[in-house]
């Protein structure tokens, strides 16, 4: 079972999830605690090979890592917890975690939050997973991870988002990295199917205004899903709970206690 900690509030029964993106972990959301603690139940999970759900080497296998699999991995958790139903936020890749869950689970969903989020692969990043396939058995994998971080991220005032996600990823093993990077062929499909179907679940995106890579796409989307509302913030890349923690913490409590409610 993967890595967990969770943050009780014996004044309420409603939990919030929080997915972490790929080369991250947990840690991410420390800035997110406080601010939800308060209100609600929160879940913390490593996906497998981050942070304290890494598999020593000699024990990791050739099972083939599919976003089921991975989805599944969180819906373990939650079972073994006992629950039900929960809210859940992601950034990156967590938030194609999340919406995969839902479209397996809906019932388990209460609502998604996307920071961050993943809709569409454009031409640049297309280029990117083409470039990291070619090169990732004959360069260390670190590199690819700093340059892609940097293709994302790439303004000064990303750079504490680019060096907390570098350090995360750090921690990984090559051949875990080259397992996760293997999700990447599944992605073209997948998003285009979460582009077509509004899934009915309330679903807040939270973006950064510099996103350039992944904004664009969902300022598109959003006209044609009724169940989902999206808010920009400004000076802001692609993490937006680390580098506008404050702003995130404010727009998202609002839109899970209106749920709430």
């Amino acid at each position: 079972m993967l890595s967990y900690s969770i943050f009780e509030n014996k004044n309420t029964s409603k939990w919030v999830t929080f997915v972490h993106g790929a080369g991250g972990s947990s840690s991410i959301w420390f800035r997110q605690i406080r601010a939800f603690k308060d209100d609600f139940n929160i879940l913390l999970i490593d996906l497998r090979g981050h942070g304290a759900s890494k598999t020593p080497i000699k024990n990791i296998n050739n099972q083939k890592y599919t976003f089921e699999v991975v989805s599944n991995d969180v819906l373990e958790v939650l079972n073994h917890l006992n629950i039900k139903k929960s809210h859940f936020i992601g950034i990156s890749l967590g938030t194609i975690l999340i919406r995969d869950l839902a479209e397996r689970n809906p019932e388990r969903v209460e609502s998604m939050v996307m920071g961050g989020a993943i809709l569409k692969l454009n031409v640049r990043s297309k280029f990117l997973i083409k470039f990291g396939n070619v090169f990732k058995s004959v360069v260390p994998y670190i590199f690819l991870y700093k340059l892609f971080a940097f293709i994302i991220m790439p303004r000064k005032n990303h750079k504490e988002s680019r060096s907390l996600f570098v350090k995360e990823a750090k921690k990984l093993y090559q051949k875990e990295f080259k397992r996760w990077y293997k999700l990447t062929t599944e992605l073209t499909p997948l998003l285009k199917l979460f582009r077509m179907k509004d899934i009915s679940i309330p679903t807040f995106y939270i973006m950064g205004e510099q996103d350039h890579l992944f904004l664009p796409s969902i300022k598109e989307v959003i006209s044609k899903h009724l169940s989902a509302q999206l808010h920009v913030i400004k000076n802001c890349g692609h993490v937006v709970n680390v580098e506008q923690p404050v702003e995130f913490n404010h727009k998202v409590l609002s839109f899970l206690k209106k749920q709430k409610a």
